[in-house]
């Protein structure tokens, strides 16, 4: 039997307003992150377009001068609940803090997810980034960087702990002799931790869908040991510097395999904005025609916020001040933007104009045929395995990815023409019998 051709997944980051900060300005935009039918409406894009994975982010934390799609925003879990009633195939991923949360609930919510949908529900771990949220939550402020990060391994592993309190066939439900569970089958957790003290069973059943999966995008070393020995799907940061994209995979792929598990059992998924035009002329007129809406106070907090440093004071036609990478917000973009800007000699103001239109994510720019190309380059040289999209504007942004650049890529073969099953561990390659062992590798790196 000839082996399975490899090929690439694909998720969007749901942010009804659009990713870039002006996208809900544009002609015949949705401006709305908190409408139902606007949510709805964009799970059943991308599931038109066979994609891997609706991703919704989150935070806890509202600012009034933030990203227009940050001001007003669902609860993640509440909203994936809904959207598995209106959608049949596509993953669906929602963000949770180990930073605000316990992990018997997150545990319970996302089995919970897990069955309602049949299997597409990934939770998104974060650690929390900004100490704005912590005065929502009786705390003074965040822990430091490195320490969230040794609390959110402990929580990931009680979760999956929980998740596996639960034996196969354990309800039996005899109506003859009246025994609804065999007890043999349900084991407390017993969890002592440094951070974490949970006894357990959890009172759910795991159903016939095994683990809910993984999403982890932490970039800072804590984060990809993080990723490598717990995640099934890695969001990452880069700038479309080859060269450091090419590093940060095979980086990530050591640590996935000195963690006893499989390289390709973790997909890497870069955050691309596609700007699409039926030229590359057009494509840049409409980039052009995005940032000139920009705000320079607007951008400037964001810029401050991705690189973990107030820059307001500094003159904005100067150089990048002399900044460390190092920061306990998310180090990840604060190292791409700060090195991405010192190898292209850029201003604070080119920096600022690049993060307010995604946030430190790669812009990329013209026809569907130089999208997929671009791709493609990525994709079979070992940079990546697919994409996260992060259309600028909804609807329009994402109905010309999905109607001109998905037909390329599935024309060269790249991509899916349908879904080869109805769960998200199907779309990523992950059955059962894999996430089972991927499973048992990580409980015994744990321990």
């Amino acid at each position: 039997m000839a082996p399975v051709k490899r090929q690439m997944h694909l998720g969007v980051f749901w942010l009804g307003a659009g990713n870039h900060s002006a996208g809900w300005r544009y002609e015949g935009a949705w401006s709305s992150n908190s409408s139902w039918p606007l949510v709805a409406a964009g799970a059943q894009i991308a599931e038109r377009g066979k994609f891997d994975l609706f991703f919704i982010s989150d935070s806890l934390v509202m600012d009034p001068g933030d990203h227009p799609a940050f001001v007003s925003r669902f609860e993640p879990t509440t909203l994936i609940a809904a959207l598995a009633a209106v959608t049949r195939h596509v993953g669906l991923g929602a963000t949770v803090s180990t930073s605000f949360s316990e992990p018997f609930d997150v545990a319970r919510t996302f089995m919970t997810l897990h069955n309602i949908s049949g299997g597409r529900a990934a939770w998104n771990i974060v650690t929390s980034s900004h100490n704005a949220a912590a005065a929502n939550f009786s705390k003074a402020r965040l822990p430091e960087h490195d320490l969230r990060y040794e609390i959110a391994g402990e929580f990931v592993d009680v979760v999956k702990g929980l998740w596996d309190t639960w034996d196969d066939g354990a309800i039996v439900a005899d109506r003859s002799t009246g025994v609804f569970l065999d007890k043999s089958k349900v084991h407390a957790l017993d969890h002592q931790g440094r951070f974490f003290s949970v006894k357990g069973p959890l009172n759910i059943a795991p159903g016939p869908y095994g683990h809910p999966l993984l999403i982890q995008a932490g970039g800072s070393a804590p984060g990809q040991e993080l990723s490598a020995r717990t995640a099934d799907l890695v969001f990452s940061v880069v700038s479309g510097d080859k060269a450091a994209a090419k590093t940060a995979y095979d980086d990530l792929k050591r640590r996935v395999v000195k963690h006893g598990r499989a390289p390709d059992s973790l997909p890497i998924l870069p955050g691309v904005m596609p700007i699409i035009g039926d030229t590359d002329a057009e494509a840049k007129d409409q980039l052009d025609t995005l940032q000139g809406w920009l705000s320079s106070t607007n951008a400037l907090s964001l810029v401050s916020q991705r690189l973990g440093h107030d820059i307001s004071g500094y003159p904005l036609d100067g150089p990048i001040p002399d900044l460390p990478a190092t920061t306990n917000r998310g180090q990840a973009f604060s190292k791409t933007l700060l090195d991405m800007a010192r190898r292209e000699n850029m201003t604070l103001r080119d920096l600022y104009n690049i993060t307010a239109a995604a946030r430190g994510h790669w812009v990329i720019c013209g026809t569907a045929q130089r999208i997929a190309d671009i791709f493609e380059e990525w994709f079979c040289s070992g940079l990546a395995d697919g994409f996260i999209i992060m259309p600028a504007y909804f609807p329009g942004a994402f109905d010309d990815f999905v109607d001109k650049v998905v037909p390329e890529l599935q024309r060269r073969g790249l991509y899916r023409k349908d879904y080869s099953g109805p769960t998200l561990r199907d779309h990523l390659g992950q059955g059962a019998a894999a996430a089972a062992t991927a499973s048992r590798g990580r409980a015994a790196s744990a321990s």
